[in-house]
C-alpha cells in the first residue's frame, strides 16, 4: 500500500526539519507516542536506530525504526531550490512501512512537507488490515502532520489537547 499527503507550513525548512527530527520534541505532537528509545546512533542521522512504542486505543505497537536517508546534512544556507530528504523504515511484527518525507521552500519562511509513505504485510491479519483499512492510515498520517503543524507553529501540544 502507498500513499502520500503533504501540508504547507509557516516556518523555514530548517527549522521544520530539525523540530521533526528532535526526540525530545516528539511527545508533544506525535499522538499514541509511548516510548521512542534511541538504541544505535546519534538520533536524526543516518543509520540511527530506535525502538518505538505507539498506542491507538486499546492497541499497542512495538517496531524498530531506521534512519535511511536524511539529505543534506547541512541545512543552513541551502539554496531555496534544493529539496531536504528525510526518510526512515520502520520494522515490526507483521509489517514493514517506510515514510519519505521531502522539505521543500516555497516562500520566505514557508515550507512545503510532502510525506510518501510506503506499507507491505506479512501475515494474514496484517494484510487483512492493510486491504480493508488503507484509508485510515492516509488519515493517521496527515493527522500526525497536522499535529506536528500545530505544534511547531503555535506551540500546541497533542498530550494538552488529549487531556
Amino acid at each position: 500500500m502507498k500513499y502520500t499527503v503533504s501540508l504547507e507550513i509557516a516556518l523555514p525548512r530548517e527549522k521544520v526539519v530539525q523540530l521533526l527530527s528532535d526526540p525530545e520534541h516528539m511527545p508533544k505532537w506525535l499522538r499514541g507516542l509511548v516510548e521512542h528509545e534511541p538504541l544505535s546512533g546519534a538520533h536524526g542521522q543516518v543509520g540511527t536506530r530506535s525502538r518505538v512504542v505507539m498506542q491507538s486505543g486499546q492497541q499497542t505497537f512495538e517496531g524498530i525504526e531506521t534512519i535511511t536517508r536524511r539529505e543534506p546534512v547541512e541545512l543552513q544556507g541551502l539554496a531555496r531550490e534544493t529539496v531536504v530528504h528525510y526518510e526512515r523504515e520502520i520494522v515490526a511484527k507483521g509489517m514493514w512501512s517506510a515514510a519519505r518525507e521531502r522539505f521543500t521552500e516555497t516562500g520566505p519562511g514557508t515550507t512545503l512537507w510532502v510525506s510518501e509513505n510506503e506499507y507491505r504485510f506479512s501475515g494474514v491479519l496484517m494484510r487483512l488490515v492493510g486491504l480493508l483499512m488503507p484509508g485510515t492510515f492516509r488519515k493517521q498520517s496527515l493527522q500526525h502532520m497536522q499535529d506536528f503543524k500545530a505544534f511547531a507553529e503555535h506551540g500546541q501540544d497533542v498530550r494538552e489537547a488529549q487531556a
